[in-house]
């Protein structure tokens, strides 16, 4: 299991290793080249905090909260914790979410002696940095910006990494762009304590279902820490290369935003009662699809909405556990994926269905869903890369064809609910002849990955989840993956088995597994949903996180981490199989 916790403000995140180093930062955004990178190579730069001599270590987050806690237990007996985060909290009437973040480290038995360095690199370069000392702080040029660390320690033992007997708190401000000017003891604490009412603020303004409320606490938390709130994209993830499959090449940048991730987080947010990050998305998504003249979508943009490109291979680097490549941008951003249109729909159609969003309701939006449903309606049975992004052999796909099925369907919907009075498209006739190109793919009952190809797909299991009108082809549908896909009798689901550009996959892809239990739910299943989400808790780790894929056989999570698809699944399918709180309560 990956042994890192993550912190994060939505301005900027780390992941901390149970060891108390962190291992990977990027400024100034998540999409930046990293600044901290030991997470992909050895010599790729970390902050580090570490005894001397044996130890062993735990972490955990302090109760609903991002701020992390790493005890250190020393073999003499000696202990010290270490709190990490990012700021965040209500200043003057706005969020202050600096792209900095505080450790603060303290003894909590014995007689510890520990050791600090700190090695920032450059970038994707991997140079270390020059340093230039200050009288309480270090600061290293980085990409003509400055990053400071400032601190209370000895800066000779910082430099020189001396070890150092941990007496009294030690605190450090790490800062991108302007430093930290009050007393470094006394904004760490007050930080400390408005970054902790915050978070509990946040989670107790959170609906929550009945089962599993740890859980799904947790993977809210991850959620938003994934929301880029300066611009309102929503990453995939918080890292870059994490391989699908040790020593393979499955190793891609997440830390972008998909459209398609993008509609099936703010789906998880509707259920925990938290709209303002669907307010932030919905101002990125009408920049990045302002010109009604455009023909298509990209599924994926970067957090400033270019497009992610050219992928890169940064051969220097020799990757987590030795997997490479490792890259940065992301290939796909060229791809044409015919599912992004009716997936848009979705995510703007609570606008006009639901009264809540009543403020939101313009020209501005009516005229996104009209142009997305003509796109819907251009793409139908057309040959796409398809949601797994294959780089060759494109084809059409049944789950491209549900998407725009999906998208027309809601469409109508908002104009039966009086909205497009005056609208000259046919979204009822477009529905149909979308239907129809779904059902094209039926073979003995279930449908299949598409027309030409009858192998099947785990993506399918979205059918009855959005109430495709076919109940019969629904439950053999999702019985067929069910029997086809699963991982010997593990509850984790292939996304398929059919060989792509790299060889069939190896490891389970685990928002298949929580799509499982939400297709259940949706046919009325309860017990069936219930028994696979048992089997889905032992794939976070320690603190709580999950991972894009995992080997069940071996225990082992796989591919980048934290990822948002994995803790989207988990929300949806507790409140899919919770019952209602007045039969709890």
């Amino acid at each position: 299991m990956y042994p890192y916790g993550l912190i994060g403000n939505c301005q900027a995140s780390a992941l901390v290793n149970h060891n108390g180093s962190i291992d990977w930062l990027c400024f100034p955004k998540p999409d930046s080249p990293p600044v901290f990178g030991r997470l992909l190579d050895e010599e790729g730069g970390a902050f580090t905090i570490q005894p001397e001599g044996d130890f062993r270590c735990e972490q955990h987050y302090l109760h609903n909260t991002n701020v992390l806690v790493t005890m250190v237990k020393q073999a003499d007996g000696s202990a010290y914790q270490i709190t990490d985060f990012c700021p965040r909290f209500l200043q003057f009437g706005r969020i202050y979410r600096p792209n900095s973040l505080f450790r603060i480290v303290e003894r909590i038995s014995g007689n510890p002696v520990i050791r600090v360095s700190c090695h920032p690199i450059s970038g994707w370069d991997k140079k270390y940095s020059r340093k230039v000392r200050g009288s309480s702080h270090i600061r290293w040029e980085i990409r003509n910006e400055d990053l400071r660390l400032l601190t209370n320690m000895s800066l000779t033992y910082l430099e020189e990494e001396t070890a150092f007997a941990l007496q009294e708190p030690v605190y450090f401000g790490l800062s991108w762009g302007v430093g930290i000017e009050d007393d470094i003891a006394r904004v760490s604490q007050q930080f400390l304590e408005q970054t902790v009412d915050y978070w509990r603020i946040w989670v107790k303004h959170c609906s929550i279902p009945s089962l599993y409320q740890k859980e799904t606490i947790r993977s809210a938390l991850a959620l938003k820490l994934h929301c880029f709130e300066d611009t309102g994209a929503i990453l995939a993830a918080s890292s870059t290369s994490l391989p699908e499959e040790l020593g393979g090449s499955r190793n891609w940048d997440y830390r972008h935003c998909w459209l398609r991730d993008a509609y099936f987080v703010l789906s998880a947010f509707r259920s925990l009662g938290h709209f303002e990050e669907m307010e932030g998305f919905l101002k990125f998504l009408l920049n990045v699809a302002h010109n009604r003249e455009i023909s298509r979508l990209s599924p994926v943009y970067s957090l400033s909405q270019s497009l992610p490109v050219p992928e890169t291979e940064h051969a220097g680097w020799g990757g987590y556990g030795q997997s490479q490549p490792v890259r940065s941008n992301n290939q796909a951003a060229e791809h044409v994926q015919n599912d992004v249109y009716g997936e848009m729909i979705l995510t703007l159609a609570p606008i006009f269905l639901d009264e809540r969003f009543h403020h939101l309701r313009t020209k501005a939006h009516e005229g996104l869903i009209s142009h997305l449903a003509r796109l819907c309606d251009q793409n139908i049975s057309k040959p796409d890369a398809g949601l797994w992004e294959l780089r060759n052999g494109w084809q059409e796909h049944s789950f491209s064809n549900l998407m725009c099925w999906a998208g027309l369907d809601r469409a109508q919907k908002i104009r039966e609910a009086g909205h497009f009075p005056d609208g000259e498209q046919d979204f009822s006739a477009m529905r149909l002849r979308a239907e129809v190109a779904v059902r094209a793919a039926i073979q003995d009952g279930s449908l299949r990955n598409g027309p030409n190809d009858p192998s099947l797909d785990s993506a399918l299991l979205q059918l009855p989840i959005l109430r495709f009108p076919d109940h019969e082809m629904n439950l053999a549908t999702v019985r067929k993956i069910r029997q086809d896909l699963m991982i010997e009798t593990h509850g984790f689901l292939y996304r398929y088995k059919r060989k792509d550009d790299f060889g069939a996959p190896g490891s389970a892809f685990l928002a298949c597994s929580y799509w499982l239990v939400q297709a259940h739910a949706a046919l009325g299943e309860i017990d069936e949903a219930t028994e696979i989400m048992k089997c889905t808790v032992q794939a976070a780790n320690r603190v709580g996180l999950l991972s894009e894929h995992y080997d069940p056989v071996r225990g082992e999570q796989r591919g980048n981490f934290p990822q948002t698809y994995s803790h989207v699944g988990q929300i949806n399918s507790a409140f899919a199989i919770s019952p209602a709180w007045e039969k709890v309560l």
